[in-house]
């Protein structure tokens, strides 16, 4: 009985591994608009849904880096479903306050960027196996805001 019991676990968890999963990538990372208390950055992802029925988003996470220290963090929770057996794209608002990118100045050269890194965890609710996390990170220059972008 027990080695019944063991061949169908292992039946199960081999077919829960090989199940197809929705896949993602970011597809831009760019300064979107500054405000009084902040810069705001706009993400976009771009995910693709195997299955022929939507999936529910259960939220969003991410994480910018720059000079090895978060800058910025934060989750959207419950943002939408993919559509099924399609492409969804996705806008991910990441908000930086001004005071962060004040102490940033010493990575600031002359052409008035940062380095960055940011990373994203896409949860996704798949049928059987439950809540699934894609995780996606880039890497690349971001522009700081200009007196011109203010007014």
């Amino acid at each position: 009985m027990s080695q019944l019991f063991d061949k169908a676990k292992n039946f199960v968890a081999e077919k829960v591994a090989n199940i197809e999963k929705p896949e993602a990538s970011v597809t831009d990372f760019d300064f979107k608009r500054v405000s009084r208390k902040e810069a705001e950055y706009l993400a976009k992802v771009s995910v693709s849904n195997p299955y022929s029925h939507s999936v529910p988003i259960c939220e969003i996470s991410y994480t910018l880096r720059s000079a090895g220290r978060v800058i910025a963090s934060g989750t959207i929770p419950d943002p939408g479903s993919l559509k099924g057996n399609d492409t969804t794209h996705l806008e991910v608002l990441v908000q930086v306050p001004h005071s962060v990118l004040v102490s940033l100045a010493r990575d600031v050269g002359a052409d008035w960027d940062i380095d960055y890194e940011l990373g994203l965890g896409l949860t996704i609710d798949l049928p059987i196996v439950g809540n699934f996390t894609i995780p996606l990170s880039t890497k690349g220059q971001i522009k700081l805001p200009t007196l011109s972008d203010i007014f």
